[in-house]
């Protein structure tokens, strides 16, 4: 499958106070990265809601910190279609400093498609699986 990739600066305003990337930012990235990943294959999420009637939120979230990432690092987002239910998508993420290709941060991030007007799962609608089968 094919793996996205999403530069991310890390500002100031995501380092603690000991200078290093405060651990949720982590997550903050990961997400840009899940939306870019939606963007790259025609899908914006305020469309989905709108013209598909679902709308996909993070269910579960496993993450493994590795190294820290410091003020002004440039980074690679990674995000991977590895698993793909009814209503739900698994997805694969990585951090990569670009400097040293040090891997910092890696996780397995589970979304699922739900109702809008209700938040009921959904099965996601067909065209968006075959988009995302066919670029994966």
């Amino acid at each position: 499958m094919n793996e996205f990739l999403w530069p991310v600066r890390v500002y100031y305003e995501d380092t603690d106070s000991g200078g290093v990337v405060y651990y949720a930012n982590y997550l903050k990235f990961m997400e840009r990265a899940r939306t870019e990943w939606l963007r790259h294959f025609g899908f914006e999420q305020d469309e989905l809601i709108q013209k598909e009637a679902v709308i996909f939120v993070v269910r579960s979230v496993q993450v493994h910190y590795l190294l820290p990432a410091r003020f002004n690092d440039e980074l690679s987002v990674s995000a991977k279609l590895i698993e793909q239910g009814r209503a739900s998508l698994t997805i694969e993420q990585g951090i990569t400093r670009v400097a040293d290709n040090s891997l910092l941060c890696k996780g397995s991030v589970k979304i699922v498609s739900l109702r809008p007007d209700s938040f009921k799962p959904c099965a996601i609608p067909k065209n968006i699986k075959q988009q995302l089968e066919q670029g994966a």
